[in-house]
């Protein structure tokens, strides 16, 4: 009699179950109906053959035409494209994140794309049984909401790129015993030095250089080119509500730059859906990760396993916050707990109030709720 009810409720619930394996040239498409599998290969990016493979599932398994598909991918280099397309064909997407899955311990074990989507599946099919442990899901932003998040990231790039060049202009001037200061007037410098010898640079090290200041120079136009466009988009959004208001208020808020109010708004507060501050400090991989096992007790550190450009963003307006903001019960509780201890103590405290930060200014932007203390600006 069980075995009847559980036989009926199973083909109530059909439901056809796909693990994506993703590489550059093929995807492994790998499939089940919860008994049986199935495993084909397809050429990647080719949603045609992806639908097809998934018709010809259907009749393998004897399943209807309109039942549930259920899909997961590792989040990785396709972005979030693939489950909006899969998304518009009416299937469930499923997003996982990638250090989340279980890993075998042995000191060799097989790694094939066959295998891996077999334990992808496998991992599956136990979180939609009810063991939401099995895996770690990326929300997927829209497609708007991930735009959004551009201008920041590109000016983060640009800015590294550039003092990448600086960098190099500087080592290559060292390795001849010279040393440039000023930007401002980088090419009178450079056509006025002189080796040890007196000597002019040779030739050919003199144009590698200004082809390097030539780089570093296009570089930093197109970060002020960005800079003033996110600028302008602020200024046009002042009376406006939505994602630029967000970045709006936060700017009203002593110590807060518009570089670090805009990267919080567009990376977390702006699409994220936070429960409570626990969610929030592991999103940007602030939670702490003890160690308790037997007699041995200790703590790892916090486990970074988040957003790392807000978490050493928020290490900077924490060095901020207790400039800018001295008399906040934030900044009295740092000088009370770490005020007293030398640098490495004062290191510590800087990461533990990031995170009390990053509570504050998410209560101030959700909730209206200004940090006790806290001073606007003028």
């Amino acid at each position: 009699m069980l075995t009847t009810l559980h036989t009926q409720a199973y083909n109530v619930a059909a439901r056809l179950y796909i693990a994506f394996e993703l590489s550059d040239k093929t995807w492994r498409l790998t499939s089940s109906d919860g008994k049986k599998r199935r495993s084909k290969t397809v050429e990647a990016c080719a949603i045609s053959a992806v639908l097809e493979e998934v018709a010809k599932a259907k009749q393998r398994f004897k399943l209807p035409a309109e039942c549930e598909i259920v899909c997961c991918y590792e989040a990785g280099w396709e972005g979030f494209w693939l489950a909006r397309c899969l998304q518009a064909q009416g299937m469930r997407v499923l997003v996982v994140d990638s250090s989340s899955i279980e890993v075998n311990r042995r000191k060799r074990s097989a790694k094939t794309d066959r295998v891996d989507g077999e334990k992808l599946l496998n991992l599956l099919l136990r979180y939609l049984g009810g063991e939401t442990k099995a895996l770690r899901l990326v929300r997927v932003p829209s497609r708007e909401e991930e735009d959004d998040r551009r201008l920041n990231r590109e000016r983060d790039v640009l800015v590294k790129e550039r003092g990448r060049h600086w960098v190099r202009i500087k080592s290559l001037l060292r390795a001849q015993g010279l040393r440039v200061t000023k930007k401002t007037t980088f090419l009178k410098q450079l056509e006025a030095l002189r080796c040890w010898d007196g000597q002019p640079l040779p030739d050919d090290l003199r144009q590698e250089i200004e082809r390097q200041w030539a780089r570093h120079e296009q570089v930093h136009k197109q970060v002020l080119a960005l800079e003033r466009l996110q600028k302008q988009r602020l200024k046009e959004a002042e009376s406006e509500d939505g994602t630029l208001a967000l970045v709006g208020r936060l700017l009203h808020l002593k110590g807060i730059g518009w570089q670090g109010a805009w990267a919080l708004v567009m990376e977390l507060f702006a699409w994220r859906k936070i429960r409570n501050r626990r969610e929030l400090a592991a999103l940007v991989g602030l939670t702490p990760t003890p160690y308790n096992s037997g007699d041995g007790v200790r703590e790892q550190g916090i486990s970074k396993a988040g957003n790392r450009r807000l978490r050493s963003l928020l290490i900077e307006l924490s060095w901020l916050w207790l400039r800018h903001q001295p008399d906040t019960d934030l900044s009295q509780w740092f000088r009370q707990r770490f005020g007293g201890g030398g640098k490495r103590m004062r290191r510590i405290g800087i990461v533990a109030l990031a995170r009390k930060l990053l509570v504050a200014l998410w209560r101030y932007v959700e909730h209206g709720v200004l940090p006790e203390g806290a001073v606007l600006k003028a």
